[in-house]
């Protein structure tokens, strides 16, 4: 039964994607804070959680995402052991692929990564002694760490589907996906049996005295008032907005990047594929004609320069199945969410030109894009350290769970959990330190982030 709106709450969430969710839900099962607004426009999951590519893993080129991540994926396999099923969680890993023979810089950043958290990293040098890939296995059966392959023959017996110019694979096996609205389902469920409101309405100004009083503009075109002790800026690509009507300007910005989905129907990519990842640079074969005609277009030109690495694809869906997914995150380019969405027609002929040099099946679909396509894209809120940021937004009671770009439904369970032990007034651990605000103030910290790097795998 829906609750009446109120005009005053005890904590005020303003964004009902994925993130936003989850920091009701683990201020209500966690800490008991019941007495929750959960704010938004649109209806829940409607905006960048609806363009969700549905992954996780557990490491990241910087320790402090791995131990994020690894702490939000124990999160959702929580939520999975409840109910099995309910979230659809798989454990086929990630599969990083490339065409060096020994991958050494990788290798050493997976051990400096794993630090302090219990994964092993196995490297089969030449041979596939001791490597288990079932692939049908559930995931609970499923080894965790990562296992390193080295050399054309023992990287084909074990992903005959690659290219046979990739010589390493770097398999993360605490991986897979799940169904992000299944997840965000499952805590809205949770949800309505306590004090917790979900409210369509955009907020459109916030004031501090005392409480916060926030105008939130609804659907009917009238504004309401409502009161907050606390307040929990979760707007994603709107984050910056909710931030400076609280008197903060934060070192955030919207990067639009873009993907396809459509139904492999030559049976190219296995339905048992892991997440397969590129990670390779690669300039686009290209025709001489075609070339011309690209370096004649000002809008075009680009694609004839060497591209960055990191191109995605995975089967999407059952394994009884069709659907497959890609994605190609290089831009760079920062974007106004109100001028809307930058969609590039080019995108889905330039994705599959890409993809197909890690997966060579899908030229088979260059003469003629499959149809029907689905061409689709998301902002990406970000920073430039590209770590997420959670903790206290004014020392006044208003706090955040943002900029997790591009991995928001892996990172939901954890960024809910940590940002509600902000609000609730729980001890900060380092992680918790080391995703807010506070990063900015040591400059030991910013410098060894730069130096791992910035996690845009």
């Amino acid at each position: 039964m829906a609750h009446p709106s109120k005009n005053d709450t005890h904590v005020a969430v303003i964004g009902a994607g994925n993130v936003g969710i989850a920091v009701a839900y683990y201020l209500a099962t966690e800490h008991g804070l019941e007495d929750i607004v959960l704010l938004d426009p649109l209806p829940p999951m409607s905006l960048t959680s609806a363009q969700s590519g549905e992954n996780y893993r557990d490491w990241w080129p910087h320790a402090i995402m791995t131990a994020f991540t690894s702490r939000s994926i124990t999160l959702m396999e929580q939520i999975e052991q409840a109910s099995p099923g309910i979230i659809g969680m798989t454990r086929g890993g990630y599969a990083l692929a490339t065409r060096q023979a020994d991958p050494a810089a990788l290798v050493e950043n997976l051990r400096e990564t794993y630090a302090g958290i219990s994964e092993d990293i196995r490297v089969h040098d030449h041979r596939l002694s001791g490597y288990q890939f079932d692939r049908a296995c559930a995931w609970p059966e499923a080894p965790g760490g990562v296992d390193v392959i080295l050399g054309a023959g023992p990287v084909h017996e074990a992903f005959p589907e690659f290219s046979p110019d990739i010589l390493s694979v770097v398999h993360i096996r605490r991986a897979g996906s799940i169904n992000a609205r299944d997840l965000g389902q499952f805590m809205l469920s949770a949800l309505k049996s306590r004090n917790v409101e979900v409210r369509q309405g955009k907020v459109v100004a916030i004031a501090h005295s005392g409480k916060y009083h926030l105008d939130v503009l609804g659907a009917d075109g009238t504004v309401q008032t409502l009161a907050a002790e606390s307040v929990v800026n979760a707007a994603g690509p709107y984050a910056d907005e909710i931030a400076k009507m609280l008197g903060q300007d934060l070192p955030i910005y919207n990067v639009y990047q873009q993907k396809i989905a459509f139904d492999d129907v030559l049976q190219v990519i296995p339905r048992d594929m892991p997440f397969s990842i590129d990670i390779d640079g690669q300039t686009l074969a290209w025709t001489e004609e075609e070339k011309a005609l690209l370096r004649d277009d000002p809008e075009m030109r680009h694609w004839l320069e060497p591209m960055p690495g990191n191109i995605h694809c995975r089967p999407d869906g059952p394994r009884s199945g069709t659907r497959i997914k890609l994605g190609w995150a290089y831009n760079k380019k920062k974007s106004d969410v109100h001028d809307g969405e930058p969609l590039d027609g080019q995108f889905p002929e330039f994705v599959l030109r890409g993809a197909s040099r890690l997966h060579p099946g899908l030229k088979n679909y260059l003469a003629a894009l499959p149809a029907p396509l689905s061409h689709y894209g998301g902002y990406y809120t970000m920073n430039d350290e590209n770590l997420p940021l959670i903790g206290p937004l004014d020392g006044q009671g208003a706090f955040m769970a943002i900029a997790l770009s591009g991995y928001g439904t892996m990172g939901a369970c954890a960024a809910g959990s940590l940002c509600a032990s902000w609000v609730a007034g729980k001890q900060v651990s380092r992680l918790e330190a080391n995703l807010s605000l506070a990063r900015y103030q040591d400059p030991a910290l910013m410098a060894e982030i730069q130096k791992q790097g910035q996690g845009e795998l």
